[in-house]
């Protein structure tokens, strides 16, 4: 489910059996890494939609956290450890951080949800057919990793 207002509904509805966020990790940049940081939230962002699609009713797909890649990483880390304290408030057993900014990799001990980190594929390099095979290749291993995770919880 998307945080839109057509799939809350659906989400009033089976708030039992959804368990599951998915936050994307948006890292804006203005200097030299400009491309790079505007590839890896497009990525980001394909990836994360698509997922969604894939386990709609099971999980909810928030609005990204959107943060610019200079600001304190300590601060980052304090307000992403601020939204999983509330959505694990509100019953969410499973907090999945999407990202390709491998800075967070640094930080992954701090969080209580689990970091995905993937590298960002080249969009600009790619037409329409090729991207979306990749982008689904990619969300096909992230589809095993959700389950194993919902699994061990058992």
């Amino acid at each position: 489910m998307k945080w839109i207002q057509e799939d809350m509904e659906m989400f009033v509805k089976a708030r039992e059996y959804l368990d599951t966020v998915v936050i994307p990790l948006y890292p804006i940049s203005f200097g030299e890494d400009v491309k790079q940081t505007a590839n890896m939230t497009e990525f980001i962002n394909l990836l994360t939609t698509q997922l969604e699609r894939q386990f709609k009713g099971r999980l909810i797909l928030l609005p990204g956290f959107t943060y610019f890649k200079k600001q304190d990483s300590d601060k980052l880390v304090n307000d992403l450890l601020q939204w999983e304290n509330t959505l694990i408030s509100e019953d969410f057993k499973h907090v999945f951080y999407v990202t390709s900014d491998s800075d967070w990799k640094l930080k992954e001990q701090e969080l209580t949800g689990s970091l995905i980190w993937l590298p960002a594929l080249p969009l600009e390099l790619l037409d329409g057919k090729s991207r979306n095979t990749m982008i689904d290749d990619q969300v096909k291993q992230l589809l095993n990793l959700f389950v194993k995770r919902w699994h061990n919880e058992l």
